[in-house]
């Protein structure tokens, strides 16, 4: 077994856990809707939904990753089961190999929907990047500067946007340095 390590004690670090978090909210919303107290309620069926939905960035479901088969609702399964007694083989020999086989099977399913996640965030970067302009900026241009604290302290009619802004001199990577009419220069 190959582990894969993320960090788990500080999840806001990890983008992949804040899609699956935003997906599955989705879900719980849809599931709860005017009656949001009753949200822990619905919190197993709404992580069932999401574990046995089909996800293009991995090419299968999550529950396929760790259990190598389709789920099946709880009919299919009592029919499955009388059916798996009436065919059991108890040759240890036979049953070993055959544990053996689905394990190698398990580890190419997981090593294909890592590929296909890499090709999805492949595609997903090339879509991100072909919408970024490249903007070139000159000594004496006037600009407006982005005020990125206003994310964390929320108004919705507040501007994000502060300036006029004169830039005084270029540096490498994009880095300007700007004055304001009645205040001191800053990177």
């Amino acid at each position: 077994v190959t582990h894969r390590l993320s960090i788990a004690y500080h999840p806001q670090t990890s983008g992949q856990v804040e899609v699956s978090n935003s997906g599955l909210k989705r879900i719980l919303e849809r599931a709860v809707g005017e009656n949001r107290a009753s949200w822990s309620d619905k919190l197993d069926d709404a992580l069932w939904a999401f574990r046995t939905t089909f996800k293009t960035p991995i090419g299968c479901t999550p529950y396929k990753l760790v259990y190598e088969k389709s789920f099946h609702l709880l009919i299919e399964l009592e029919h499955r089961a009388y059916w798996a007694l009436k065919h059991v083989n108890f040759d240890l020999k036979i049953t070993g190999d055959h544990c053996k086989l689905q394990l190698n099977e398990l580890s190419e399913l997981r090593d294909q929907a890592y590929e296909n996640s890499v090709i999805y965030k492949e595609r997903a970067k090339k879509l991100h990047d072909s919408k970024i302009k490249n903007r070139i900026f000159n000594v004496g241009d006037q600009v407006l500067l982005f005020n990125s604290r206003l994310k964390i302290f929320y108004g919705k009619l507040k501007t994000r946007w502060s300036g006029p802004f004169t830039i005084t001199q270029v540096f490498s990577y994009g880095t300007l340095e700007l004055s304001q009419p009645n205040g001191p220069n800053f990177k």
